[in-house]
């Protein structure tokens, strides 16, 4: 599917950024620093896509006066010879005017001596001769020259305020804010205002990046890493309190997300006892369950209404609904179990449960061998289940002589083995 500059999204006509430069009869430094200033209005998309712009805003700049002239008069920038020029002062001049901070650059570059050379507005420049006239003749106010004296450069400091207010501009968010306003610190001077590890990770993760990527080589990026960080201790200080106050706002909104966040909410659900928990009696669960085919109905067959089907009943609590489902393609019946988060028999309790019912047979066994000391059963019976052996029939004639002469060898070679010596006896009942 070829890539085409302009796009469809909701009915509204996007174009690439490529091509709304080339509408604008901008180039590409010209459009990036149009959509910094707020000039030209872009839409970033979340997915991390290239930005687009709408058709409407290309043709609102186009369809104001003075187009292309003056649009791109609002974005020329000009150094110090061509800015000197302009005032029509010497570069010197203009230099000390630069440092004392009287212009703002609005960005800079590297040339190839790796030197930072600064960039201003030409429109900035024309308001500065006609609001102060008297900074571009004559000898330098006071005020000015104890700065320099100094050898304080206010260039990088108003570069970097001003680079901030335009992102503070761009946001509602306050964690975003405050990620704005902590990029003016260095990693110690952060450390000791957000003492928070998870805090200082999650600016990084929501600090807003250029909208077109990063531009320039590695050191251009490196020097706009230092030129970013406050370096006076008055502007440190000033950048700590704006810190604070916008991340105490944030923290009023929301926390920072720690680890684990997402499945915080299924642990602690998981944790969360039951509502309704009935404690743990093995008497209730001492019957053995009535196997399916075994279960008769509770009503006629010829009732309308079926009786309602009832559970093992607790010394505490109502009878226990029971839940249908099929088993070997049929309806069969078993007690209703609770939910697994609170079901009361664990591994513990069928343990339990296990014990109890083994010690109750053992009882039984010797209830019935105090009954009868000879080890014999009653005649008639089976166990406790009253079960009585079918009489003989003509199907089940009497055995052969044969088969009772067999016997009667391997019973007598079973007790010759009992008499040999050197034998494990308990191995072999093993």
């Amino acid at each position: 599917m070829p890539v085409t500059d302009a796009v469809g999204t909701n009915g509204v006509h996007m174009v690439a950024a490529s091509r709304a430069a080339a509408d604008l009869v901008l180039k590409r430094a010209e459009f990036e620093l149009a959509v910094h200033l707020g000039i030209v209005r872009v839409e970033a998309r979340r997915s991390g896509g290239r930005p687009r712009v709408r058709q409407e805003e290309i043709d609102r700049l186009r369809s104001e006066k003075g187009f292309p002239g003056a649009l791109r008069e609002r974005v020329r920038t000009v150094g110090t010879a061509e800015g000197a020029r302009l005032l029509g002062i010497s570069p010197v001049r203009f230099a000390r005017l630069a440092r004392a901070g009287c212009v703002t650059p609005v960005a800079f570059y590297l040339n190839r001596y790796r030197a930072v050379v600064w960039l201003y507005l030409a429109q900035e420049l024309g308001g500065l001769a006609a609001r102060s006239p008297e900074l571009l003749v004559g000898r330098s106010p006071a005020w000015m020259r104890d700065r320099l004296d100094s050898g304080s450069d206010c260039r990088p400091r108003n570069w970097r305020s001003r680079r901030i207010e335009r992102l503070l501009s761009l946001t509602e968010d306050p964690w975003v804010r405050a990620a704005v306003v902590a990029q003016a610190l260095d990693p110690a001077q952060l450390a000791e205002v957000v003492d928070d590890p998870y805090e200082r990770a999650y600016f990084a993760r929501v600090r807003p990046e250029p909208v077109f990527g990063q531009r320039g080589s590695s050191a251009t990026q490196d020097t706009m890493g230092r030129l970013m960080l406050a370096d006076e201790p008055d502007e440190i200080l000033w950048r700590r309190v704006n810190l604070i106050m916008e991340l105490d706002g944030a923290r009023e909104v929301r926390q920072a997300p720690r680890p684990g966040d997402e499945r915080r909410a299924d642990v602690e659900a998981f944790d969360r006892p039951p509502t309704a928990a009935v404690p743990f009696d093995p008497s209730d669960w001492a019957e053995p369950v009535v196997p399916a085919e075994r279960v008769e109905p509770a009503h006629p067959a010829g009732s309308a209404e079926p009786a309602e089907a009832v559970g093992p009943v607790g010394p505490g609590g109502p009878a226990e609904p029971l839940q249908h489902a099929e088993l070997d393609g049929g309806d069969a019946v078993r007690p209703a179990q609770p939910a697994a988060s609170g079901n009361p028999l664990g591994l513990l309790a069928r343990l339990r449960l296990r014990r109890v019912r083994g010690g109750r047979r053992r009882q039984e066994r010797a209830s019935r061998s105090a009954a009868h000391p000879a080890g014999r059963r009653p005649r008639g019976g089976h166990g406790s289940h009253g079960w009585k052996r079918p009489p003989a029939g003509p199907q089940m004639g009497p055995r052969r002589e044969g088969a009772a002469a067999r016997d009667q060898e391997v019973a007598q070679g079973d007790r010759g083995w009992q008499s040999l010596p050197n034998v494990d006896q308990g191995s072999n009942h093993r």
